[in-house]
C-alpha cells in the first residue's frame, strides 16, 4: 500500500503492509511487555477491566513526591472500578450528546472559514490548514480557553509524543520509561488549565470548564486535579483523534478513486467512510492494559502484573472478524471495529470525532471536487507507533 511504502508509515504497523502477525499473542523481551494482535483476544481484554486493568501506574515504583499520582488523578484512561464510574458519570452530565450535537453548525462554520483561507490556492496542507486547527478550535471553545493558543497546544503535544518515542526503541527499562521525560511538558499543560479552572471558580462562564468545576452528582464534585486532568485529556485526545481521522479519510479516498466517486455522488455514504477509515487506518492503534491476575490470552499463559499492548489497529484487520480485511469498504455493515475502544472505556469523545469528521469531509467534497494528494510531495506520517496518520498532508485542488 502507498500509505506504508511510499508514505512512510511507522514500521511497527505491519498490517498496513498487508502482513499478518506470526503469533496473535507474544512477549516482547526488548520492551518487556506482551503484544496482542487478534480481534477476539483484544475484545476479551477490553471487555474485562477486572482482569485487564487500565491503571498502569501500579506497575511502576511510586515516586517520592507523588507527582505521578497527581498527574493521573482524573485521567479516565488510567482509572478502573467505582472511581472510573463515578468520574465518568460526573463528566457525562456536562459532556452530553446534546452538547455535541449542538456543535454541528459551529463545526461547519469553522470548516468553511478555514477553507476560505486556502480557497485561492492550487495546493494546501490538509493537516496544518484544516485537520489540526478545526478540532483544536472546537475543543478550545467548548472548554472556554483561547483558540489562539493552538500553536502552544501543538508544541506541548509534539514534545510529549517525541519523548514517548524512545520507549519503543527499547533503550529504557519498563520502570523508567521515556514517558517520564515528558512530565515537564505535561505539567505545563496542567498548569495552564489550572489557571483557567481557578478563574472559573471565581467567575463561572457558559463553558465546559465552568460546568466541570461546578458539576455535582449525589453531592460529589470533581477535585481541582480531576478537572484539570480531564480538560487536558479532552484537549489532547480529542483533537488528535479528529486530526488523524480526517487526514486518513482523505488518504483512503485518494487511494480508492472508485469509492471516492461513489461518495461524492451519494453523501449518505460519508458516515460509512468515517467508520471504515477508523477501522482500516485506526488513528490510535494501541491500547495499554495490565494483568491483575494470572490469566490466559489466545492460548498463552500471562502472569499477573504484566503490561499488555493491545494492537487494535491489527485487530481491525483480523480476517476472523472482517471479510476482506485489507479492502477499504465504506458500505461494510456491520463494522464492529475497535478504533474507539470497547466496554467501560469506550471513547467518551467518539461522537464528537465522528461529527467533526463527517461535517468536515462533506464540506471538503463540496468545495474541492478534485481534491487529491500531490505527486512528488508525499504526506509525512506520525513517527510513533501510538498513532496512525499524517502530520503534514499536501493536497492539490485542481
Amino acid at each position: 500500500m502507498r500509505v506504508a511504502e511510499e508514505w512512510g508509515a511507522c514500521k511497527q504497523h505491519f498490517w498496513l503492509r498487508g502482513r499478518r502477525p506470526e503469533r496473535l499473542v507474544e512477549f516482547d523481551e526488548k520492551i518487556g511487555m506482551w503484544n496482542v494482535f487478534g480481534y477476539p483476544e483484544a475484545l476479551t481484554i477490553l471487555n474485562d477491566p477486572r482482569t485487564f486493568s487500565s491503571d498502569l501506574t501500579r506497575l511502576f515504583a511510586a515516586d517520592d513526591d507523588g507527582t505521578m499520582a497527581r498527574l493521573n488523578d482524573g485521567n479516565l484512561l488510567q482509572m478502573d472500578g467505582q472511581d472510573h464510574r463515578n468520574l465518568r458519570r460526573l463528566v457525562s452530565h456536562v459532556f452530553t450528546p446534546k452538547v455535541v450535537a449542538d456543535l454541528e453548525p459551529r463545526i461547519a462554520k469553522i470548516t468553511h472559514e478555514l477553507l476560505d483561507a486556502v480557497a485561492d490556492r492550487d495546493e494546501f496542507d490538509l493537516v496544518g490548514d484544516l485537520a489540526y486547527p478545526l478540532p483544536v478550535i472546537v475543543i478550545a471553545e467548548l472548554l472556554g480557553v483561547p483558540a489562539s493558543d493552538r500553536d502552544l497546544f501543538r508544541q506541548w503535544v509534539d514534545q510529549l509524543f517525541a519523548s514517548k518515542a524512545r520507549f519503543w526503541e527499547g533503550d529504557t527499562d519498563l520502570g523508567a520509561t521515556a514517558e517520564a521525560e515528558g512530565l515537564g511538558d505535561l505539567q505545563a499543560m496542567l498548569d495552564y488549565f489550572g489557571e483557567h479552572a481557578a478563574e472559573r471558580r471565581r467567575q463561572p462562564r457558559e463553558d465546559l470548564l465552568s460546568k466541570l468545576v461546578h458539576a455535582e452528582v449525589d453531592g460529589e464534585r470533581l477535585t481541582d486535579n480531576q478537572v484539570v486532568n480531564f480538560a487536558n485529556l479532552l484537549l489532547v485526545a480529542g483533537h488528535i483523534t479528529t486530526t488523524l481521522l480526517l487526514g486518513n479519510a482523505v488518504l483512503a479516498l485518494d487511494l480508492h478513486p472508485d469509492q471516492a466517486k461513489a461518495v461524492r455522488a451519494d453523501r449518505s455514504k460519508v458516515p460509512g467512510v468515517i467508520e471504515e477509515t477508523v477501522r482500516i487506518l485506526s488513528p490510535f492503534p494501541t491500547v495499554a492494559r495490565s494483568t491483575t491476575v494470572d490469566t490466559e490470552i489466545g492460548g498463552q499463559r500471562v502472569p499477573a502484573d504484566q503490561m499488555l499492548m493491545v494492537w487494535v489497529g491489527a485487530a481491525n484487520r483480523d480476517e476472523r472478524q472482517f471479510a476482506d480485511p485489507d479492502v477499504f469498504d465504506p458500505t461494510r455493515d456491520p463494522n464492529p471495529h475497535l478504533g474507539f475502544g470497547r466496554g467501560v472505556h469506550f471513547c467518551l469523545g467518539a461522537p464528537l470525532a465522528r461529527l467533526e469528521g463527517r461535517v468536515a469531509l462533506d464540506i471538503l467534497l463540496d468545495r474541492f471536487p478534485s481534491l487529491r494528494t500531490v505527486p512528488g510531495n508525499p504526506p509525512v506520517f506520525m513517527p510513533t507507533p501510538e498513532m496512525i496518520g499524517a502530520r503534514t498532508l499536501p493536497v492539490r485542488t485542481t
